[in-house]
């Protein structure tokens, strides 16, 4: 995908967030994510904290003890109050805007926005479809960075292919197919929920090792 495509469709999936959440019961925004130890307010809370500058950045990672995670985490517990209809508000005046945290390139804030949409809407029993070519490329990202998520090591000897976009990754005798979406989970830490929407021997391989096991320890 080209950046332009790229912002476009972060753009409305960040449009599409603010309507999901903005009407969501106390409820449903206490409800567990698909992220460990957060809530779905808590996911909804870090999507609005896409734009952090340099500055807050480094103050919130020199708190956090310089653990990634652990400032992640703590950034988006701090503003905890939030409101479902604050940050709905705050994700639509992020709709058209360009800027990202520091060190990040464009697939970055597109993998965080597809993914945490499903740390959402799945444990709340909502249907939202991940745009194949979209889901692919924050694919191929998270392949090709061994931090945050080690999936091609923890994933060595798997070939994983999307049936509805161009996308394979991985070697072995070991396939597991299915949607670009769920390829992208499955990459973040996602499994159970992953393997619930892929097929073939890879993913009976995976499910048997994993015991179906979902969560994962990075909140990114």
């Amino acid at each position: 995908m080209d950046v332009e495509t790229i912002w476009r469709t972060i753009d409305a999936e960040r449009a599409s967030l603010a309507g999901l959440v903005e009407d969501l019961a106390p409820s449903e925004w206490e409800t567990p994510s698909l992220c460990e130890a957060w809530r779905v307010g808590d996911v909804a809370t870090h999507l609005t904290q896409a734009h952090m500058g340099l500055w807050d950045a480094a103050v919130a990672g020199i708190r956090a003890g310089g653990s990634f995670d652990r400032m992640i985490r703590d950034s988006a517990l701090r503003a905890r109050g939030r409101s479902p209809q604050e940050c709905a508000a705050r994700l639509r005046a992020m709709v058209g805007s360009r800027r990202m945290a520091p060190f990040l390139r464009p697939v970055q804030p597109l993998l965080d926005v597809l993914v945490h949409g499903q740390d959402i809407a799945v444990p709340l029993g909502r249907t939202r479809p991940m745009p194949p070519e979209a889901s692919a490329a924050a694919a191929r990202a998270a392949w090709a960075t061994s931090f945050p998520f080690g999936a091609r090591r923890r994933l060595a000897g798997y070939r994983l292919i999307a049936d509805d976009a161009d996308l394979t990754l991985g070697e072995g005798p070991a396939p597991a197919h299915g949607p670009a979406g769920a390829v992208l989970l499955l990459l973040t830490g996602r499994t159970a929920t992953a393997l619930q929407r892929l097929e073939g021997d890879g993913a009976l391989e995976l499910a048997a090792a994993t015991g179906r096991r979902d969560g994962t320890r990075r909140t990114t």
